[in-house]
């Protein structure tokens, strides 16, 4: 299993579907999951330090998870069917809830927690992103253009 971290989400056109993009801690490997719009917004908010005034649905879980005295302790992408990725929550007690890597990221962004990966998933769909040299966001725009939906099997939002 790799330790993730967030590169960034960006929208790609023409079909307006945004892509996250997670780069192994210590490695090499990007893992591209296509995810929906809301969660994109979600997840890029929070990288922005964007507070809202109110809770949107990932504060007001991070929140409830807290009131029930519980605290999550990863995020983990589990599995890749069909091209659709699958999570995991892990909680505190070894409490463990399946939920979208869209989701969890942006849970996890806010929770500080760490992301991690499967070595299976990474094996199945993670990309070596050449010349290290660059910077990460050079990198991600590069990598964007190079693919499309269609390079993930049919990928479905996360």
């Amino acid at each position: 299993m790799s330790e993730m971290r967030v590169v960034g989400v960006r929208v790609e056109l023409p079909a307006n579907q945004p892509i996250l993009l997670l780069r192994e801690t210590n490695g090499d490997r990007y893992l591209p999951i296509w995810i929906g719009s809301v969660e994109a917004t979600a997840i890029a908010l929070e990288q922005q330090g964007v507070k809202p005034a109110r809770p949107l649905t990932h504060d007001l879980l991070k929140d409830v998870i807290g009131a029930l005295g519980r605290r999550l302790e990863q995020v983990r992408v589990t599995d890749l069917q069909e091209g659709t990725f699958y999570a995991e929550l892990i909680f505190d007690g070894g409490v463990t809830v399946s939920a979208r890597p869209s989701d969890s990221i942006a849970l996890a962004l806010r929770t500080g927690v760490p992301v991690h990966a499967d070595e299976s998933v990474l094996a199945e769909a993670g990309l070596v992103i050449p010349d290290e040299q660059e910077d990460e966001v050079e990198k991600f725009r590069e990598f964007l253009d190079s693919v499309s939906p269609e390079d993930f099997r049919g990928a479905q939002p996360g």
